[in-house]
């Protein structure tokens, strides 16, 4: 019965005992996040030194927006086509060569905002395509009944990625230079390919003839403008990663109105992540909520307050980092159960023969709304302040939410019993 009980509170670890090409694909995955986010606070943080704009940072979002739609909506289609190990190791092989040209441009001392701009395009692309295959992977790996605790693992691995590399990140900037974090980045993305390396082949199942074009995207599309409520789970998402996304504020945030450094830089990249840890550690009662259409509504709103309340804190306590800190972490919890709760709904109402494609539009909203985001959050920085924008983003993220929420009422009546897309 103890036993039980700490099942419903902490992390199911069964799919890594059970499935030895599972424990080698998240340990990798694991390990590149880390390096992978400090090569993405050093990016920005770059981009700012070079710059010292922070509309300059927000453009890191739009310049790697367009490949991500672009090769998103494709890439899914490549995956339900051809051998997703193969995708997956050919699009991974391209993001470890990225990453070494960021290392040799830091060796350099190449400071170029133009170079640094085309690598973070290429790594979209390329991750466009390389994400929806891992995640159509993980259903070969690991039984049916063993899904639900394979995706939390992977989203703990994410999460703690978010968490620590950014604080590493800031302090092996402020020690050793930027070139030291894109080094740590090239090493651990290796252990991703070996775990790649190691998987049997993955060929989809079911009939393909010819090469996948455009009626193959174009079907998953039009599955999902019949499915009110997974579409649904896309749009309240956008509107909190496109209206209220502060990353691309923190390396001014942290240089100017915290007088800080690249800890300071570390830490406020960290905050969400470390929310969003605390609350997945804690996230058992999130399996006995039915009514997931209305858990994700309120998240999202909670979502918006919190970085509406970070931006007060900015505005009036200039000088409490830790207020802000707080106020970062908040948002990042209620993001996380957010995330947990359009994850499922995907899972559950979507079939499977669309699985690649429909992921591919996940990628597509998950990573492309925080890039979009980036840029709207630095264009409103540059017109006002960092603080401000985060005010202003946090208020648009509950309006908008409320208003879409209005216009697509069936949303809030989506059971979990009885899943219907």
């Amino acid at each position: 019965m103890a036993r039980h009980g700490r099942g419903r509170w902490f992390t199911d670890l069964r799919p890594l005992r059970e499935s030895a090409d599972f424990r080698r694909l998240w340990i990798g995955q694991s390990v590149s996040q880390l390096g992978q986010q400090m090569a993405t606070v050093t990016v920005a943080y770059q981009v700012w030194v070079i710059t010292e704009s922070p509309f300059a940072v927000g453009t890191l979002g739009i310049v790697a927006l367009v490949p991500l739609v672009a090769l998103g909506l494709y890439g899914g289609a490549l995956v339900d086509h051809y051998d997703r190990r193969a995708v997956a190791l050919w699009t991974a092989a391209g993001l470890w060569i990225c990453t070494a040209v960021l290392l040799a441009q830091a060796l350099l001392g190449l400071e170029s905002v133009a170079l640094l701009y085309g690598v973070v395009a290429v790594q979209s692309g390329l991750f466009a395509v390389n994400s929806p295959a891992r995640s159509a992977i993980i259903p070969r790996l690991v039984p049916a009944h063993l899904l639900p605790a394979a995706n939390a693992l992977g989203m703990a691995a994410y999460n703690l990625g978010f968490t620590v590399g950014p604080l590493l990140g800031g302090v092996l900037i402020a020690w050793r230079g930027i070139g030291s974090t894109y080094a740590v980045d090239l090493l651990t993305f290796t252990a991703a390919l070996y775990a790649l390396v190691r998987l049997p082949p993955i060929p989809p199942q079911g009939e393909r003839r010819g090469v996948p074009g455009l009626r193959s995207v174009v079907e998953g599309i039009q599955w999902l403008r019949r499915a009110p409520n997974l579409r649904m789970t896309f749009i309240v998402d956008l509107c909190a990663m496109v209206l209220a996304q502060p990353r691309a504020l923190f390396p001014a945030l942290a240089l100017t109105v915290y007088a800080g450094g690249p800890s300071a830089l570390g830490l406020l990249q960290a905050a969400p992540a470390i929310g969003s840890l605390v609350a997945f550690t804690f996230s058992g009662w999130v399996g006995r909520v039915h009514r997931q259409g209305v858990a994700v509504v309120v998240a999202v709103v909670a979502y918006g307050a919190a970085v509406a309340l970070a931006g007060v804190a900015a505005i009036g306590l200039p000088g409490i980092l830790w207020l802000v800190v707080v106020m970062l972490a908040l948002s990042g919890s209620a993001d996380m159960v957010s995330a947990a709760y359009r994850s499922t709904m995907l899972q559950q109402a979507a079939p499977d023969a669309l699985r690649g494609r429909l992921q591919g539009v996940f990628t597509v909203v998950v990573a492309g709304g925080p890039r979009l985001g980036e840029f709207v959050a630095g264009t409103v920085a540059e017109l006002t302040s960092e603080a401000e924008a985060m005010l202003y983003g946090g208020v648009a993220c509950m309006v908008a939410t409320l208003l879409v929420v209005t216009w697509q009422r069936g949303f809030l009546r989506y059971d979990a019993r009885r899943p219907t897309p």
